[in-house]
């Protein structure tokens, strides 16, 4: 009798730290994703083709916590004239200048080689040097004919404190899944 008893323990040990081993990993994965990742439904086409309106994506939300934006991050930012969370590409840093002419953007005078963007028809307030603060960004949609971004006055200049996380991984629809570039 000592013998089935024994094991009977065993058992119910196992069990229960498997149960405790499967709450502990299910609520770490919840505390990362929600306390650091977000999520965010795009709206329009300003960042076509790399994201569509309707797409689900995930948002690191941490990052910029920690770190700054980097030149072609894709953030998500709450625009100041609506409140509006937006996702637009960072273009300038902080400190630098910006200018777009002939349909390209200079960065400090140096014509910007990326194939992300296509020709700018149009240069906004961008056609003559933009300079931008210590806590500033310019940030421009990658469908740049139909996006309202940096280049208009009423978005301008974006601050730091509006930048809310970088969006970096498609979950819906689910034949676009993966990390986005």
């Amino acid at each position: 009798m000592g013998l089935y008893t024994y094991d009977d323990n065993r058992l119910l040990r196992r069990i229960i730290r498997t149960v405790v081993y499967l709450v502990v990993i299910i609520s770490t994965a919840w505390f990362v994703v929600y306390g650091f990742m977000g999520q965010t439904v795009i709206s329009g086409q300003s960042m076509s083709p790399v994201l569509n309106a309707e797409d689900v994506c995930l948002v690191n939300r941490l990052k910029y916590d920690i770190l700054s934006p980097d030149r072609y991050d894709i953030a998500l930012m709450e625009r100041a004239d609506s409140g509006k969370l937006v996702a637009k590409r960072v273009i300038g840093l902080p400190g630098e200048t910006v200018l777009i002419r002939d349909g390209s953007i200079y960065i400090d005078g140096e014509k910007l080689k990326d194939d992300r963007l296509a020709e700018i028809s149009l240069a906004g307030i961008a056609e003559n040097p933009v300079d931008l603060g210590s806590d500033e960004y310019f940030v421009i949609g990658d469908n740049t004919e139909s996006s309202e971004d940096s280049r208009f006055a009423n978005i301008g200049n974006v601050k730091r404190s509006a930048m809310k996380g970088k969006i970096w991984f498609r979950i819906k629809p689910t034949q676009n899944v993966g990390v986005i570039r």
